[in-house]
């Protein structure tokens, strides 16, 4: 029998409160040993690890590539399913790769077949793709399941076709299946946070409300602790309730700290939506056991009337070259947000001689609106500034060209009041120029209507 096998027959043979280790908030950037080991030798009955967000943009979705180092990934894989190994209980890992897409779940499982191999390991691997294939996603959006949220235009045919990957965020279903076929290791492509937890608990008839919260929070390591940080986060759930602990006891998670964490991804920190239904929080309640731990209780779960899979597609928009620059000049501080268009226009006429503008340049002004969205009228100007410009153009050519041409006329660009004409900007390094690349957008993030939500994520088993 396998582990799964194994842990849902002890369960419903003696049922007991379930111990739940979230080993890592995003597999792949290192799992601290020593706390890691703590939470080893509490005996969980299962490891889990979110190694995947949209946090990261729509690059690596798009280019298929995963965000974290290969050396850190392989190493962040091998502690996790050796500790499971040795401890006989399930391991589950959800939007493996980053994103999630086939490039990235073939890239997961690739490395766990490797270390499976050189350490001797055997055991029975689920892989749970979450691409959704284009045809069935055409004939959704003309038949009007496919709906628009956040602000996204209604997604039009040629979105579905030239996305460079479209993944689906899967819930607890597919786990469920994959729980049930009697496997050591789960590996997901993308899927939501809670699923990676709650299916366990949830198939074994532990409250949904309760299994979906505890989740939530524990997906993210000891992020919901006071200081907050990486380590991993050990959870003890019953009927009525669950108890968390830091395993590094520098950090504590106590009831305002927990609760504060219901504020994080949400824009209502009192529901949280998944897949086929509602976390609903207004009840819940966060009572400190001692310094270190916090018992939470009170969240219901609504099942859905409409079931909905988030969808996410990202598509190829140019190639990304940027200008890396500075300045202490307060008269040019003072005049940057007029001179900077000015400065476009110059490169603009330049570039564009005998071709279309076929480019576009932006700047962020790291200090005066490199991050805000809306800056506070009359603010005082600060002492330096950073400026980033960005070119997004159809070659690696083209953007480089902008940008060089940036670089120069920015440099020497004459306005009112300029005292020294040796040059408005400094450089961090030369050359200030760097070319990063394929440039994505993410032009799908829709919500699918389904009947069956578990239905497009097929879970195929593997013995290794």
């Amino acid at each position: 029998m396998s582990a799964s096998g194994r842990v849902i027959a002890e369960f419903r043979r003696n049922p007991r409160p379930m111990r739940l280790l979230g080993a890592s908030g995003q597999l792949g950037y290192g799992i601290p040993a020593k706390s890691f080991a703590e939470g080893l030798a509490r005996k969980p009955d299962l490891i889990g690890a979110d190694m995947g967000s949209i946090d990261i943009g729509p690059t690596y979705l798009g280019k298929g590539e995963m965000a974290t180092a290969p050396e850190s990934t392989r190493r962040d894989l091998r502690r996790v399913l050796r500790a499971a190994r040795d401890l006989d209980v399930p391991l589950v890992i959800g939007s493996a790769g980053s994103a999630g897409a086939a490039p990235h779940l073939e890239a997961t499982v690739a490395m766990l077949r490797d270390i499976a191999q050189t350490d001797g390991l055997h055991f029975r691997l689920a892989v749970i793709p979450a691409d959704i294939p284009r045809p069935y996603l055409l004939d959704a959006a003309h038949s009007g399941r496919i709906d628009s949220f956040d602000g996204m235009p209604a997604l039009a045919d040629a979105d579905i076709t030239d996305a460079a990957h479209i993944v689906g965020q899967m819930g607890m279903g597919p786990f469920r299946t994959a729980l049930e076929a009697d496997v050591d290791v789960i590996v997901a492509g993308r899927a939501c946070d809670t699923a990676i937890f709650a299916s366990l608990p949830a198939l074994l008839g532990f409250p949904v409300g309760l299994a979906m919260h505890m989740a939530k929070i524990i997906e993210c390591g000891s992020l919901c602790c006071v200081p907050g940080g990486r380590d991993p986060i050990l959870a003890e759930l019953d009927h009525d309730g669950f108890v968390l602990e830091s395993m590094n006891p520098d950090r504590r998670a106590t009831p305002t700290s927990v609760a504060a964490h219901s504020l994080y991804e949400q824009s209502d920190p009192f529901t949280v939506i998944e897949p086929d239904g509602a976390l609903d929080l207004a009840a819940a309640r966060y009572d400190a056991v001692d310094d270190r731990r916090t018992r939470v209780s009170g969240a219901r779960w609504r099942d859905s009337t409409q079931a909905t899979i988030k969808l996410e597609g990202a598509l190829k928009i140019g190639e990304r070259a940027v200008l890396l620059c500075g300045s202490a000049d307060p008269r040019f501080i003072a005049q940057c947000k007029e001179l900077l268009p000015k400065v476009a226009d110059v490169v603009r006429d330049l570039v564009c001689e005998d071709r279309p503008q076929d480019y576009t340049l932006r700047f962020r002004v790291y200090g005066i609106d490199g991050v805000r969205m809306v800056v506070p009228e009359n603010e005082a100007p600060p002492g330096e500034v950073f400026i980033m410009g960005e070119c997004i153009a159809p070659t690696r050519d083209r953007a480089s060209e902008v940008v060089r041409t940036c670089k120069q006329f920015l440099l020497h660009y004459g306005y009112p009041g300029r005292l020294s004409t040796a040059g408005n900007i400094a450089f961090p390094f030369t050359p200030p120029e760097v070319s990063l690349g394929p440039a994505y957008r993410f032009n799908v993030y829709h919500l699918l209507q389904v009947d069956d939500p578990d239905a497009l994520f097929p879970v195929r088993v593997e013995t290794l």
